[in-house]
């Protein structure tokens, strides 16, 4: 498949999951922001309600005390007169209702009568006739207007007395905050609201008279208020204020089941990155062994029609047979099978490496001298293309314990790099350099080649990867050189870093622990 038919269907998919995932946070947010609203709604109509029942009680209790107060200040005058024509004796009972200062509220009459004087008087009607019957309904009728006016009376002083006697006591007589918390919690739980709450009780002014006793400020940003008294004077009014520590909890627990979907989606968004990553990884892999193939194919190939082209001159009757030409032909053989032998021992090392089958023979060496002597087996080749190895000893102590085999290996192969990647036709200067740093002995190797871009520096170091790919064999190798490099200095406990610029040539630092006390 091509890359950007992945990169399409890549792009469309994440933007899917994208898509889904905004959806369903867009949802839990709108849930929330409802549950918020109807939860700022229920605590309002509660507190409303809390609000007006005490008010409803401070009502009661007047009642309970002043209607008595009143009707003991009422007053009551009897009077009995006597028709002597009929025989009936007429008894009335006349109420008044009147304050402190002697005004009468109300007054009524309440009539009764009797056949004959020793009866006891009845509100009610003996006689059958019907002008009694009349005369008995409009007697009740008045008796219930008057009993009205009366009650009414009553309850206008009690009026009074809450107008004018309640509102100027302080307001931490007039409430009940027990009673006041009460009548919170229940008109919250009938609203659907079971979490705890803190409140607190101020005047209009600001002053607080009572604070609960388990009162924090948690989750006192969100505050919710509801006058005491409203329809007295203002600066007579009260002011209650509530607020619900885990009012936020109480908030998420709403939109808690959407959750498993969000993180549901989250994960297949991740295990959808992950694949596409897997997939574009596997297929850069595909394209650097695809080019392994080839350059393993090209490398071995050498060797391999050398060997073959000797071997028919050997079994060529026609070609003569000196010993000069029999020495020459061995030693092609000879030398051939040594570099195919190196190529093959190339690749079953780094398959070692990986298998984690690797041995290490350590042993204590001077990095100083073992750097010169792979300098001076190299200065050859360097001087070969007009150019020169400067080595700049700097380090102390420089004893370290390695592998010889293996670390000298891993030195070769970077130089060999250096000499590869040369610039053509032009001499190659090699800087070799070695120091002390804290407690790392460090060494150094700069060449003056063609550099590497900066894109692929970091590539450097994975297996199979080469600048130089595809059908373009000027260099030869098959990328493994400075994987086995990195692998074996991180097996040493060292580090190894690359610093390039095309055109001006290419650094290899590489730091080591110094060697102090080490026993096999």
């Amino acid at each position: 498949m091509k890359k950007s038919t992945i990169w399409i269907i890549a792009t469309i998919m994440g933007l899917a999951f994208i898509g889904l995932l905004l959806l369903q946070i867009s949802y839990i947010e709108e849930m929330a922001k409802m549950k918020k609203e109807q939860f700022d709604e229920s605590v309002n109509r509660s507190l409303y309600q809390a609000s007006r029942k005490l008010e409803m009680n401070e009502t009661v209790r007047y009642l309970e005390k002043d209607v008595k107060e009143t009707e003991r200040r009422a007053f009551k005058q009897d009077s009995m007169m006597v028709d002597g024509l009929n025989g009936t004796v007429k008894q009335a009972h006349q109420f008044a209702v009147a304050a402190d200062d002697g005004t009468v509220y109300s007054s009524f009459e309440l009539k009764t009568f009797a056949i004959k004087p020793a009866n006891v008087p009845k509100a009610m009607i003996l006689r059958t006739d019907k002008s009694s019957i009349s005369e008995a309904s409009k007697s009740l009728q008045e008796i219930v207007r008057n009993r009205y006016v009366y009650q009414k009376a009553l309850l206008d002083e009690v009026v009074y007395n809450i107008l004018y006697t309640a509102s100027d006591k302080p307001l931490k007589e007039r409430v009940n905050f027990k009673m006041l918390d009460q009548d919170i919690r229940a008109e919250l739980q009938n609203n659907g609201i079971n979490i705890p709450y803190h409140f607190t009780v101020e005047t209009s002014d600001g002053r607080e008279v009572y604070r609960c006793p388990d009162y924090t400020d948690e989750g006192k940003e969100y505050t919710y208020t509801q006058t005491l008294f409203h329809n007295d004077p203002s600066p007579k009014m009260g002011v209650v204020k509530i607020h619900f520590p885990n009012m936020n909890s109480y908030i998420f627990s709403s939109v808690r089941f959407m959750i498993p979907s969000v993180i549901f989606t989250i994960v297949l968004l991740i295990t959808f990155v992950f694949t596409i990553v897997v997939i574009f990884r596997q297929k850069r892999y595909s394209e650097i062994k695809n080019d392994f193939i080839n350059n393993m194919t090209h490398e071995l190939k050498t060797p391999i029609s050398s060997i073959s082209l000797a071997a028919q001159m050997l079994n060529d009757d026609s070609v003569g047979k000196s010993p000069a030409m029999l020495k020459h032909l061995g030693g092609v053989i000879n030398d051939e099978s040594k570099r195919l032998r190196f190529l093959v021992e190339k690749v079953l090392q780094m398959s070692m490496f990986d298998r984690k089958d690797a041995a290490f023979k350590k042993k204590e060496l001077d990095l100083n001298e073992l750097l010169e002597n792979v300098a001076s087996s190299f200065s050859l080749r360097v001087e070969h293309t007009g150019g020169k190895i400067y080595t700049e000893i700097e380090a102390v102590d420089s004893a370290i314990y390695v592998d010889e085999v293996h670390f000298q290996n891993a030195i070769t192969n970077l130089m060999d790099n250096a000499v590869k990647y040369r610039k053509p036709d032009q001499p190659l200067d090699l800087f070799i350099r070695t120091w002390n740093e804290k407690e790392r002995l460090c060494f150094s190797i700069r060449d003056t080649g063609l550099g590497i871009k900066k894109e692929n520096v970091k590539k450097i170091f994975d297996k199979f990867y080469r600048v130089h790919t595809g059908n373009v064999h000027d260099v030869k190798g098959f990328g493994l050189g400075l994987a086995y490099v990195k692998k074996i200095i991180n097996l040493h406990e060292g580090e190894i870093k690359c610093e390039s610029e095309v055109g001006k040539g290419t650094t290899f630092t590489v730091s080591l622990p110094i060697l102090k006390e080490t026993t096999e």
